[in-house]
């Protein structure tokens, strides 16, 4: 027997690749959309072999750049989902773009196919900082998409990127108030970290101190219009995305396509999965807790407490440090204060 699967669908490209990523992905003006919408299909069809037509509650296509897609390429890909396995009417389906990729012709059309969440990575409001990013966009390609999205009464996330060198407290308060005037209703906030191997990781870069981002973190909760609900992740209620929240929640999730990662449950026994077929290998029920615990410390509402769970937890580290971490009858998560240890607090957390 074989549970509801979430599904996460890697696009590795993009027209050019950001100072800042290290994201599996290929810049690239010209890619073979043909062969790369023959290979999704045929992972859906393996796993709809593999598992049945399971209700999928999520799909989320991911990048890479999967805006660029084009418009028949997502539909192939659409209709083999449809074909493998079993939509419901109430299906989230993510798709990430960057702003200058897509117009109003095309996301109508992706509209029309199901695509019913747009997360636009704006990463700046200031275009002296887009260009320093390595973003192709301005701010306004960016408003514009977003307005256009509101327009489509699509449900809208934003990307942001703080912790720039040069940049203050000031500057995160600043960030915070122009992002209210956007009437978002879900938006992520993300520190930047220097990744080896990436344009940044090869400068020299004077980045703020871990003071500084910790005092900028905290700004972020007193300044943005929209509660924390995950340590990067901000929305009104009912407004969260539910496919990143399942999979911290720890249900099964199938990756599709290289650098796509996925948990699988297949007869009480969970399998690590990369994308492409590149892994398939079993994994104990202990060390899928351990993960649970990883995703679910870092949301609000933090980890379910069932029975694998509590096997994994040091509770008497938790007695004696009621400061940084709160327990309930069913979840554990972190304190304020909590929260800017978490990596800490993990280590700790974990028999």
């Amino acid at each position: 027997m074989a549970f509801s699967h979430n599904i996460y669908m890697h696009v590795p490209f993009c027209m050019s690749k950001c100072n800042y990523c290290a994201f599996y992905s290929t810049a690239c003006s010209n890619p073979d959309w043909e062969k790369y919408a023959n290979d999704i299909c045929s992972e859906l069809k393996f796993w709809s072999r593999k598992l049945g037509k399971v209700n999928v509650p999520t799909v989320f296509f991911g990048g890479g750049t999967p805006s660029l897609m084009p418009v028949n390429v997502f539909e192939q890909i659409m209709n083999c989902v449809r074909e493998c396995f079993c939509i419901k009417e109430n299906c989230e389906i993510t798709l990430e773009s960057n702003p200058g990729t897509i117009d109003k012709d095309k996301l109508s059309e992706f509209v029309s196919m199901g695509i019913n969440r747009l997360s636009v990575g704006v990463q700046s409001l200031n275009d002296t900082e887009l260009k320093f990013l390595g973003r192709r966009h301005n701010v306004k390609q960016a408003l514009n998409l977003l307005t256009l999205a509101q327009n489509m009464n699509l449900r809208i996330s934003a990307d942001f990127i703080y912790g720039l060198p040069n940049q203050n407290v000031q500057s995160v308060i600043d960030l915070c108030n122009d992002i209210n005037k956007l009437e978002l209703k879900h938006v992520s906030l993300y520190e930047l970290t220097i990744e080896k191997n990436t344009p940044f990781g090869k400068m020299n870069l004077k980045m703020p101190d871990n003071e500084t981002m910790a005092d900028m973190y905290l700004a972020i909760s007193d300044n943005l219009s929209l509660p924390r609900y995950e340590v990067s992740n901000y929305a009104k209620p009912g407004c969260e995305c539910r496919h990143n929240q399942n999979i911290w929640d720890g249900e099964p999730y199938i990756g599709i396509g290289r650098g796509a990662a996925g948990r699988v449950f297949i007869d009480n026994v969970w399998y690590e999965q990369n994308g492409a077929n590149e892994l398939f290998e079993p994994i104990s029920n202990e060390m899928r807790a351990v993960e649970k615990i990883l995703t679910g410390m870092r949301t609000m509402r933090g980890v379910k407490l069932t029975d694998d769970v509590k096997n994994q937890i040091n509770f008497d580290w938790v007695d004696l440090h009621k400061d940084l971490v709160e327990l309930n009858s069913e979840y554990l998560h972190t304190t304020t204060r909590g929260l800017l240890v978490l990596d800490d607090i993990i280590t700790d957390l974990i028999k």
